[in-house]
């Protein structure tokens, strides 16, 4: 199993109130628009410590959106992000990264002509470019890298691909683990095996998962969101949702 300790973290700017206790992630009231085409309107989520939280819903519902706010990549218009209780919503995504938030984007965002080694060691900037050991256990993880850290990235299947981009993240030893869509156009083989390894993951780190797939999603998750146009419509544990209404939601 992989073992993250906390990375050393920005200094912070502000404290929110009693609304982040207990959770590594709150968001609260955002707001968020391209242009004046509002995405995300008023919503709210937490994410507790060691906890696995899937965000659901069809496409264009705000779940890329979401992540990139919480990363750093767009900046809500109103509402509060909070990661350990202090407010980041202004902060630099590399200050959110060096702060113990990793991001797996829509699409992976490996560099396609460095190799799998150079891809790796990227991920490594968070932690001052110092490896202590996060390297082999990413390298144990998924052994398929290992043989193939010389090969140029762009040249790995979707799948291996995939398993790139998880490993560039998880080097940098994050406390909030964001994934996106983990399993959109994979080989059913290594969505079992992305499978495993988040559940390897849970109670060491935080995940905030975006996926399309109701089985996966509900098989790791411990609480479920479910977006529609911009908006939480349902939540709860994964046990507590009807499957009805989760087709619902999720259905063209």
């Amino acid at each position: 199993m992989i073992a993250f300790p906390k990375p050393r973290r920005e200094q912070p700017l502000a404290r929110t109130s009693a609304d982040g206790v207990g959770s590594i992630l709150a968001l609260r009231d955002l707001r968020i628009a391209y242009g004046g085409s509002v995405v995300i309107e008023g919503m709210s989520l937490r994410v507790a410590t060691g906890q696995v939280v899937a965000l659901m819903g069809r496409n264009g519902a705000g779940k890329t959106t979401l992540l990139k706010s919480v990363i750093g990549l767009m900046r809500p218009r109103a509402g509060n992000i909070a990661l350990d209780g202090t407010e980041i919503s202004r902060w630099p995504s590399y200050a959110r990264a060096r702060a113990g938030i990793g991001y797996v984007p829509q699409g992976r965002g490996i560099f396609p002509y460095l190799t799998v080694l150079e891809n790796i060691q990227v991920g490594l900037e968070p932690v001052g470019g110092v490896d202590s050991g996060q390297m082999d256990e990413v390298f144990t993880t998924f052994p398929v890298l290992k043989e193939m850290g010389s090969r140029t990235a762009g040249l790995l299947s979707g799948g291996q691909q995939q398993q790139l981009a998880i490993a560039r993240a998880l080097v940098g030893r994050p406390r909030l683990l964001l994934l996106d869509e983990p399993t959109e156009g994979i080989q059913p083989s290594i969505v079992a095996e992305i499978e495993q390894v988040i559940a390897s993951l849970r109670g060491t780190m935080a995940i905030l998962l975006v996926e399309q797939f109701l089985d996966f999603a509900l098989s790791v998750a411990d609480y479920c969101y479910v977006m529609e146009t911009g908006t939480i419509a349902v939540q709860g544990e994964p046990g507590t949702l009807d499957r009805r209404t989760l087709h619902e939601y999720l259905a063209v």
